[in-house]
């Protein structure tokens, strides 16, 4: 048995709160690794036997700075574009399926192709 529906409204804060959360997902995906490469090249700089205290300082900063941008501040900021845009995105959707109809979807029972 298969139905037809469509989706007239779809929650402004609930649309924002599960792209919050995959864009943290994504920022995470994307932060660790900068972080840790952050981390690796600050490590060559102060291996290479360099004394200037300016290219270790610039080393040292690198490292903690990167980690602190790329594994902290990435995944926040990610996370509030999500949920911004995924409120706005829900409120233009609200908008627009409310003067000329929403998304149709098929609905059917498990297992059945239509």
């Amino acid at each position: 048995m298969t139905a037809v529906k469509e989706i007239k409204n779809i929650g402004v804060l609930s649309a924002g709160k599960v792209l919050g959360a995959l864009y943290l997902a994504l920022g995470l995906l994307v932060g660790i690794p900068l972080a840790c490469f952050s981390l690796l090249s600050a490590s060559l700089v102060g291996s290479t036997g360099i004394q200037d205290p300016d290219v270790l300082g610039l080393g040292l900063a690198t490292g903690v700075g990167g980690l602190l941008v790329y594994g902290i501040c990435f995944p926040i900021f990610y996370a509030v574009i999500g949920f911004i845009g995924g409120a706005i995105g829900a409120l233009i959707y609200n908008i627009v399926a409310g003067s000329i109809g929403g998304i149709e979807i098929v609905l059917g029972d498990a297992g059945s192709k239509y």
